[in-house]
């Protein structure tokens, strides 16, 4: 059935849950990601998504347990129980296709094209070969295994790929160029090593460090750590058994991918730059490497052939790994949108099961034709995160208040989405014109201008009807000042959550990530003093964080 195929039968636990999640957000465009973050703005530079934590901290402790009340298989039903009329309906739709295509082939084009370059690297390979090997892995893999089967994988593909990694870093630092973290440490700037910006130089600190944390986390809606959860995040929540798996699940992806996952890539990225100062050094290592694909990222997998050739595979292995399970991830997330949010809802409304689960195979196949051929067009990972980062700018507030203000409708939500797409189209375009506007300016710009037109239109246009705001209210019960008019009306009848509590939940278990990343660092760097530190913060906060998620779990 489709419940199974999308949703797991809403019968997973806590573990795979959290597995996935981690599995799926981390695939073979990470690790050029970080690398061209490191090699072009030292480790501080990760805080572009380092500053996620947030996002995904109060998702945990606000949402993970409002998503699993609504019962439902997608997050895009949502829709039609929060608001009311024909807008709520069009909303679910343009979003099915808006999410489930677009955005959802501009994230796999993104991974194809890591993969590629990994390929080209490793094994001589060109794109076109390596596109039409990887669509028919995956098609073949996501057609037929559905939720429970990619969650179930997910447990061996981030098994190796974590220790793909770690063997990569290993193998990095112990190249003669590098002398070990001895000479990494010795012979690389501190400003580079640094893991945060000079604040000396503010026009380093502003958009490294001080716009990720104050603007970013909340106001952009980036897939798999979107503000108050979604994408693939919702689905996993809303395949869970109980609200509390839901919640534990998510509290390990972001323990998981914040606090273990970062130093492997960024010792192999700082080792890089001691093998590979330039991208010509990159060119000429690599000569058989097409030099359109050369860039900055491409220090990655460049390290990757010094590798022993049995450890080498291994990393191969953990590479594919990593990236069958994102991509298999998104095709049966983005199937499930377009079948069961658009095709199912507004075409064929009455066929039996066995007819949606084979239109969900052939949705497949044709994501990932349309993901390969927009591979070509991309240029890098970085291109597509800010390319993402700036159509999402000015959303992410609407996505926090929805939960908690009655008054926000569905003309709230297709205001942010028009605006905040023409603003980003509209800065594109200047910059073809030679027009080039910094992120650091044209994020917050964005925001601020996306955050005043959704606003507006909620003010200015009908609320949603009341019936549905009760029945949203009786199946949710969202606590807060936001719904106390819709309580009045029910009677008085109480919310399920305690918000201070959540608060505390979310602060300590940011603060206890962030002193686990920061002491592992220091560790790594020969500093047992600032480790110490920021290790009895991680200790202090962990425990303040089990603190509030118990009373949060007795709620």
């Amino acid at each position: 059935s489709t419940s199974e195929v999308f949703a797991s039968g809403q019968a997973a636990a806590w573990s795979p849950i959290g597995v996935s999640m981690v599995a799926t957000a981390v695939s073979t465009d990470t690790p050029n990601l970080v690398t061209d973050l490191v090699r072009q703005g030292g480790v501080a530079s990760n805080w572009a998504w380092w500053a996620f934590l947030p996002t995904g901290m109060t998702t945990v402790f606000f949402y993970a347990r409002l998503w699993r009340r609504l019962g439902i298989m997608t997050d895009l039903e949502f829709y039609e129980l929060r608001y009311s009329g024909r807008s709520a309906s069009w909303v679910r739709g343009f979003r099915a296709i808006y999410l489930g295509l677009f955005f959802n082939v501009v994230i796999m084009a993104t991974v194809n094209l890591a993969a590629a370059k990994i390929a080209n690297v490793l094994l001589g390979w060109p794109l076109a070969q390596t596109l039409l090997v990887c669509s028919v892995i995956n098609v073949a893999f996501a057609a037929t295994s559905g939720l429970w089967g990619v969650m179930v994988t997910d447990f061996l593909q981030f098994g190796l790929a974590m220790g793909g990694s770690l063997a990569a870093a290993v193998y990095a630092v112990k190249h003669p160029a590098v002398g070990g973290m001895a000479g990494l440490v010795e012979r690389i700037t501190p400003s580079t090593l640094a893991m945060l910006p000079d604040f000396t130089q503010w026009e380093v600190a502003v958009p490294v460090f001080v716009l990720p944390l104050a603007v970013q986390w909340w106001a952009t809606w980036y897939p798999g750590s979107e503000p108050g959860g979604g994408s693939y995040v919702a689905q996993r929540m809303l395949s869970a058994r109980t609200e509390r798996d839901a919640m534990a699940g998510t509290l390990l992806f972001n323990v998981a991918h914040y606090a273990l996952r970062p130093w492997p890539w960024i010792i192999v990225a700082l080792s890089s730059m001691l093998v590979f100062p330039s991208v010509d050094d990159i060119r000429r290592a690599l000569p058989h490497v097409d030099p359109a694909l050369v860039g900055h990222d491409m220090a990655y997998p460049a390290m990757l052939t010094f590798l022993p050739e049995g450890v080498l595979g291994l990393m191969v292995a953990g590479l594919l790994a990593a990236y069958v399970s994102t991509i298999s991830t998104h095709l049966n997330w983005g199937t499930s949108y377009l079948v069961h949010d658009c095709y199912r809802r507004f075409v064929r409304t009455d066929a039996p099961e066995a007819h949606y689960v084979q239109a969900g195979r052939v949705v497949t196949a044709g994501l990932m034709v349309a993901a390969a051929l927009m591979t070509v067009v991309l240029e890098s990972a970085r291109t597509a995160f800010d390319l993402l980062l700036s159509i999402g700018a000015g959303t992410g507030l609407l996505y926090l208040l929805r939960w908690y203000w009655w008054r926000i409708n569905a003309f709230s939500e297709i205001a942010a989405m028009a605006s905040s797409f023409l603003l980003a189209i509209a800065v594109l375009a200047l910059k073809a014109q030679g027009w080039e506007i910094p992120q650091h300016v044209a994020l917050p710009g964005t925001v601020a201008l996306t955050t005043l037109v959704w606003m507006g239109v909620t003010l200015m246009t009908p609320a949603t009807d009341h019936v549905t705001l009760q029945r949203f209210y009786n199946r949710v019960r969202p606590a807060g000042p936001g719904w106390r008019s819709i309580r009045h009306a029910l009677g008085g009848v109480p919310a399920s959550d305690e918000l201070p509590m959540a608060l505390l939940g979310s602060v300590g278990a940011c603060a206890c990530v962030y002193g686990v990343l920061f002491g592992t660092g220091h560790l790594l760097m020969g500093r047992p003093g600032p480790a110490a530190v920021a290790l009895g913060i991680a200790v202090g906060a962990g425990m303040a964080t089990w603190h509030a998620a118990r009373r949060v779990w007795r709620q």
